[in-house]
């Protein structure tokens, strides 16, 4: 079932891979998060993920054609691509490529903003059942980035984060954090830190950052090595949860959550994953 970005304004509504190669892509993430693919309604270089019938993310062999990196996208809802991409300019973002139309009925944009970090933004239908922080939607979403308070401005701005429409998503400051709720779930955090370009430290990289859950770390990422991707970062650890950075074959970023075993709980190295 679907409904339209106007909605859920300003939520995020989707993630994407700009892959180089499609069907590599789909090898992977199919063995190390178990989707399958069918295909899209963007065209042939597109694939929609799914995970038990249930559309996860979008795989698109894209990123040789439009001349960007391979790199996971969040995409935002926006009622306007239009309105949205001037106020993405007029607050010191840029504008990657569109707003573009497309033939399964909507507008979208890849945009970055002024640190750099990209993200999408799209006018149009989309999935009703798709959620951050439920069912197979992505367990959560993070920004890191130089100034969280900078970066809530910019997006409050553009996104009409607690503007005080109604439907709109609200932001709280709780542990060191901005947070991010679409109505009373947590979707999102924007995290301040010191920021690089070296490929060596994910973290410190501008960038937002998709995590996805899997039934247990070990395997998983035992299975990603195995066909070509790289751990870039230690195990990082809560209460609750373990996760760790990965590159995939092409160097596209994610991350990776498993629950601990029950009684294995270790101390916070990191703020708390924010799940719905």
């Amino acid at each position: 079932m679907a409904i339209s970005t106007r909605d859920v304004f300003g939520a995020p509504c989707w993630v994407s891979l700009m892959a180089r190669d499609l069907h590599t892509a789909q090898r992977f993430y199919g063995a190390v998060l178990g989707w399958e693919f069918t295909p899209g309604r963007l065209g042939e270089a597109f694939t929609v993920a799914r995970a038990e019938g249930v559309p996860v993310a979008g795989i698109g062999a894209l990123a040789g054609d439009l001349g960007v990196a391979v790199e996971w996208t969040v995409y935002f809802a926006v009622e306007d691509a239009d309105v949205a991409a001037s106020r993405i300019r007029e607050r010191s973002g840029t504008i990657a490529v569109g707003p573009l139309s497309f033939a399964a009925g909507g507008r979208g944009a890849l945009v970055a903003d002024p640190d750099g970090a990209a993200f999408g933004i799209w006018e149009g239908p989309v999935s009703a059942d798709w959620r951050v922080g439920k069912g197979q939607a992505p367990a959560w979403l993070e920004l890191r980035t130089r100034n969280a308070f900078d970066a809530a401005i910019f997006y409050g701005g553009v996104l009409e984060w607690a503007s005080g429409r109604v439907g709109c998503c609200e932001v709280s400051y709780e542990n060191d954090q901005v947070v991010l709720r679409q109505g009373e779930d947590p979707v999102a955090r924007l995290c301040s830190g010191p920021v690089e370009t070296a490929d060596h430290a994910p973290h410190a990289r501008p960038l937002w950052r998709v995590h996805f859950r899997v039934p247990a770390l070990e395997p998983a990422i035992e299975v990603a090595t195995s066909l070509g991707g790289r751990t870039v970062s230690g195990i990082t650890s809560n209460a609750t949860e373990q996760w760790v950075a990965v590159r995939d074959p092409d160097g596209g970023l994610f991350t990776l959550n498993a629950a601990l075993p029950l009684g294995l709980g270790g101390e916070s190295k990191a703020p708390p994953p924010l799940l719905g």
